[in-house]
C-alpha cells in the first residue's frame, strides 16, 4: 500500500521551479547550438570570399548568398529608395569581387566588412545626390539671375537708343556679349555658349562693358 504522503501533489511553487530550471537547461543547450551553426556559417563565408580572392567564381555566389540580404538592407536603410538601394548593391558587389583579397578575418566577419563597404557607398551615392540637385538648382538661379542681371541692369537707367549709340565706343568683344545680352535677352551661360567663350571670360566682358556704359552715359546706380 502506497504511503499517502507519496499520493500528494507538490507544491505548485516547487513546480515552476523544476519547470524553469528544465528550460533554463534547454535555452542553454539550444543557445549554444545557435552560436555554433552561427560561427560554422561566418565561417563558411570567411572560406567563400577567401577562396573568391583565388578567381573562384563560385566561392563568390556563395559568399553572394550569404550576405546579400544584410548588404541590400544597409544600402535601402541609408538610401531609402529601393532602386537606388538596388542599384548600390550591385556596385558594393562589383567592389567586393575586386577587392576579395584584402579582406581579413582578424578584423571581423565577412558580413560585417561587407556591410561597412556598403554604408559608405550608400553614403556616397546620398551625397553625390544631393551635390548634384544642389548644383541643378544653383544653375537654375543662376539661368534667372544672369538674365536678370544683365538686362534689367541696363533697361532700369538706359534708354535703348543711347546705349546702342555708347555701344560703339566699347570693344568689339564687349559689344558682341552686351547686345547679346541686351538685345537677345540671353543669360550668360548662353551668350557663352553662342560664342564659344568660357562662362566666367563673358561675365567679365558683360559687368566691364555695363561700367564704361555708364561712365559714358553718366548713368549713377
Amino acid at each position: 500500500m502506497i504511503a499517502p504522503c507519496l499520493l500528494a501533489p507538490r507544491p505548485f511553487g516547487e513546480r515552476l521551479v523544476e519547470i524553469a530550471s528544465t528550460w533554463q537547461a534547454r535555452r542553454g543547450t539550444m543557445c549554444a547550438m545557435d552560436s555554433s551553426r552561427s560561427a560554422d556559417r561566418t565561417t563558411e563565408t570567411a572560406s567563400a570570399i577567401e577562396r573568391a580572392a583565388t578567381g573562384d567564381q563560385a566561392a563568390f555566389a556563395e559568399f553572394y548568398d550569404a550576405v546579400s540580404a544584410a548588404v541590400f538592407g544597409t544600402t535601402l536603410r541609408v538610401l531609402r529608395n529601393q532602386a537606388m538601394a538596388e542599384e548600390v548593391t550591385q556596385d558594393v558587389f562589383l567592389e567586393l569581387w575586386r577587392i576579395a583579397a584584402t579582406y581579413e578575418r582578424s578584423k571581423g566577419s565577412p558580413k560585417a566588412w561587407a556591410c561597412t563597404i556598403a554604408h559608405r557607398r550608400a553614403v556616397d551615392r546620398v551625397r553625390s545626390v544631393e551635390a548634384a540637385r544642389a548644383r541643378d538648382e544653383a544653375d537654375t538661379r543662376l539661368a534667372v539671375i544672369d538674365h536678370d542681371v544683365v538686362v534689367d541692369e541696363v533697361t532700369a537707367n538706359l534708354d535703348r537708343r543711347d546705349v546702342s549709340d555708347a555701344l560703339r565706343q566699347l570693344s568689339e568683344t564687349q559689344q558682341e556679349a552686351i547686345s547679346l545680352a541686351y538685345y537677345g535677352g540671353h543669360t550668360y551661360r548662353e551668350v557663352a555658349e553662342l560664342l564659344g567663350v568660357p562662362e566666367g571670360t563673358i561675365k567679365t566682358r558683360i559687368r566691364d562693358g555695363m561700367i564704361r556704359l555708364r561712365d559714358l552715359m553718366g548713368v549713377t546706380t
